[in-house]
């Protein structure tokens, strides 16, 4: 019996075909995947929904896919007998293989960019998946072994040429790109920055999160989550920094829902997800959100929805290390915080320095709608309640 494969539901966004993992007569199982798709955002593998034998494809690289839209023809019937065995042993067992590998998209077109077989590397990530320090031992074992890839020689023959070498900007780097130049140039910014001192707050956070282990929770609360839940007290006592200015300029549009964006690193660049609903979560169920949202994020399964509404954006580079930095606001939302590094330092008290664990945080606004008074205001109350967890009630 032939069955139609066919996109799921990805908003009413159309993407681009960018890799198609079979052929007319393979033998397939339910869950191997298809084809990848890629968007401005979004880099996302399709599985097949049933086991058979693939009669017609009906999409080709390069042609634009939306929800719905009939990408294979199945058949769920395998007969026994010889005349129907489309395919030979060796084609069955590197289908099984092909099947077996746990790969994120992003990690599958790394190996594509780099001509690597994904069947020799064994993951090490959850369930076996292959993750980019596999792909990284992988390269450095080959290289040791003289064994160099196609990626390795490329790379010496470019340096020997001109010592150049040219990569090619993704949809989603371009996409950002132009968003961030846009909002630089339309947006009046003005950034202020402090510095908080979080010691307590980390005591709190490290026995909340002993009593987590101990309870057996998957769960770990992050510095980040308090600040997000501090956000969202601040801004709604400060109405205004939770708005969008319409085009115009001529009116603010307050937002009674604080749904906070969340700057995530990827492999293909910068996301921005959503965490929804902030006002009616806890500590903990922002924790959830924040490892579920990121993990999507980092393996290519965002959709439309995740990435929409957002009235404020938290930009954190904290686990990666900075002093301060300006963060660039996301339009049409009219401010963003950004979280740098903490560290010890040294802070006066009433007769000697003790040393203190100091967050900097950063505050940029749109200056046509916030004047600098009400943003020392925000970030001062940021401070209040970082600096005592107490003040969290």
């Amino acid at each position: 019996m032939l069955f139609e494969i066919k996109i799921p539901d990805i908003g009413s966004d159309e993407l681009e075909v960018t890799e198609i993992f079979v052929k007319v007569n393979d033998i397939i199982k339910k869950k191997q995947n298809l084809i990848t798709i890629e968007g401005d955002k979004t880099s996302l593998d399709i599985p097949s929904t049933k086991s058979g034998i693939i009669k017609e494809i009906k999409v080709n690289v390069g042609d634009k896919v939306k929800t719905n839209s009939i990408i294979i023809i199945l058949d769920d019937i395998i007969n026994k007998n010889k005349s129907n065995n489309l395919i030979n042993n060796k084609k069955n067992e590197n289908n099984k293989l092909n099947e077996e590998i746990h790969a994120s998209p992003l990690i599958r077109n790394l190996s594509r960019k780099f001509n690597i077989d994904l069947k020799k590397i064994k993951g090490t990530g959850l369930k076996g998946r292959i993750i980019k320090e596999d792909i990284d031992y992988y390269i450095e074992k080959q290289n040791k072994n003289n064994l160099s890839n196609n990626y390795t020689l490329k790379q010496q023959n470019l340096n020997e040429l001109n010592n150049i070498k040219k990569i090619k900007i993704n949809n989603l780097q371009i996409t950002s790109g132009k968003n961030l130049l846009k909002n630089w140039i339309t947006i009046p910014h003005v950034t202020i920055f402090d510095k908080i001192n979080i010691t307590d707050l980390e005591i709190f956070r490290k026995k909340q999160n002993e009593i987590l282990i101990k309870n057996k929770q998957n769960i770990k609360i992050t510095p980040l989550v308090f600040i997000i839940k501090a956000v969202e007290i601040v801004l709604n006592n400060m109405p205004k920094f939770n708005s969008s200015l319409s085009k115009d300029g001529k009116f603010l549009k307050i937002k009674k829902d604080i749904n906070i964006g969340i700057a995530v690193e990827t492999k293909k660049g910068l996301v921005v997800p959503i965490i929804k609903e902030i006002k009616n979560k806890t500590i903990i169920e922002i924790a959830k959100s924040l490892i579920e949202i990121s993990k999507k994020s980092r393996d290519g399964f965002l959709n439309k929805n995740d990435m929409i509404n957002s009235s404020f954006t938290i930009s954190s580079l904290g686990h990666i290390g900075t002093t301060n930095f300006t963060p660039i606001i996301n339009s049409p939302e009219v401010a963003i915080l950004g979280i740098s590094k903490s560290s010890i330092e040294p802070v006066w008290y009433i007769e000697k320095f003790i040393p203190k664990l100091i967050l900097p945080i950063s505050l940029s606004f749109d200056h046509r709608v916030i004047d600098g008074a009400d943003g020392a205001r925000f970030i001062n109350n940021i401070k209040y309640i970082l600096s005592d967890i107490r003040n969290l009630i």
